[in-house]
């Protein structure tokens, strides 16, 4: 795999209903960030683009650029429904990815829990 490259692409969809397009790598990544309007150009795209370009110069790992790339095009809601997380260490299951829903790019999932499963000194009366 080519040092630039993303462990899994980063699915985006342009349009709702749009097809989908994958980000395979940073220079692709850049590519679309330096198509992104000026008007809707943000924190989370600045820390994005610095990400991208940082790791396209050698002083930023390729995951966190993923990750900051990924967490700006959940935010801007281009991000494919069902984009995936890279593999989960370096030990485990290579095949092993869980879905980057609810908890957000870097946030794990937390299980949802019920009044009954809250200690009796936090349950609403």
């Amino acid at each position: 795999m080519h040092s630039l490259q993303f462990a899994v692409p980063v699915r985006v969809a342009m349009a709702p209903d749009g097809p989908i397009d994958e980000i395979y790598g940073v220079e692709q990544a850049l590519d679309l960030l330096s198509d992104w309007p000026a008007g809707r150009q943000g924190p989370l795209f600045q820390a994005a683009f610095n990400a991208c370009f940082g790791a396209n110069v050698g002083v930023v790992p390729p995951e966190e650029a993923w990750r900051a790339f990924a967490a700006f095009c959940r935010v801007s809601n281009i991000l494919a429904k069902d984009m995936m997380y890279p593999p989960i260490g370096d030990a485990g299951d290579q095949d092993a990815v869980r879905p980057l829903a609810r908890g957000g790019a870097g946030r794990p999932l937390r299980p949802r829990t019920t009044r009954k499963d809250r200690p009796a000194s936090r349950r609403r009366k």
